[in-house]
């Protein structure tokens, strides 16, 4: 009784309690379910996560096709050549680096844009200069829409590079959307499809960082579109 008279103060100021913590090698075991479940059912939910990232395809018939020349990727002017061949587009338009000199295309840009059209034979493709300004595709976007206003353009047909293709066809009916220019999308897809991106580190890598820039697009350069940088 003496020693509970002199200890028992001590729960008013201190308590002890008790917790349960896994171990390592539950976790362990836990981790390495998850990664087997992950890759047995990989073909179930890998074709869904690349499909987030592509556009919806429309290839109904516009005022022009506009190449989405980012990565020079030359299969974008093969299916451009065949839009336009198919009545799409009777005008092709092509993004290329503009010169730091004047407000020309840059020659290199310009030549390859040149080999890559007479190759798919996509004949007299009409380029557009732009002044790579961050955030490039944003501020890319109001460029080409100053030369579509020029010309008259009321709905465009987009060719991009299918990976890429949600987050342009975003920026770019956002843009041209405010000056009643329409948009369609036309995704390219190449040696990746949504069927064997996660086969190879290059393609988990590519569908990694376009879902990246995606987000960084969404909700970020187009959430603050009202002040975002314009040419």
């Amino acid at each position: 009784m003496k020693v509970a008279g002199i200890y028992g103060w001590r729960k008013y100021v201190v308590r002890r309690n008790e917790r349960l913590r896994t171990t390592w090698s539950f976790r362990f075991a836990l981790v390495a379910c998850l990664v087997v479940l992950a890759w047995s059912t990989r073909h179930l939910w890998t074709p869904a996560v690349a499909s987030a990232l592509v556009c919806d395809q429309s290839a109904e018939g516009g005022d022009a096709i506009l190449v989405d020349n980012f990565e020079s990727n030359y299969l974008l002017f093969e299916r451009a050549a065949a839009l336009r061949a198919g009545g799409v587009g009777p005008r092709v338009w092509v993004p290329t680096d503009m010169s730091r000199d004047s407000d020309e295309p840059n020659l290199v840009s310009k030549e390859i844009v040149e080999v890559m059209a007479r190759v798919a034979q996509l004949h007299q493709p009409e380029l557009i200069a732009i002044r790579p300004i961050e955030p490039i595709s944003f501020n890319a976007a109001y460029q080409i829409r100053a030369v579509l206003q020029k010309e008259k353009v009321r709905t465009v047909v987009v060719v991009t590079p299918a990976f890429r293709s949600r987050r342009s066809s975003f920026i770019y009916s956002a843009v041209f959307g405010e000056v009643g220019i329409s948009t369609r999308c036309v995704p390219v897809f190449g040696q990746l499809t949504p069927d064997t991106w996660s086969e190879t580190w290059h393609g988990i890598l590519q569908v990694a960082e376009q879902h990246l820039k995606l987000q960084y697009y969404r909700f970020y350069v187009l959430a603050m579109h009202p002040v975002a940088g314009r040419v």
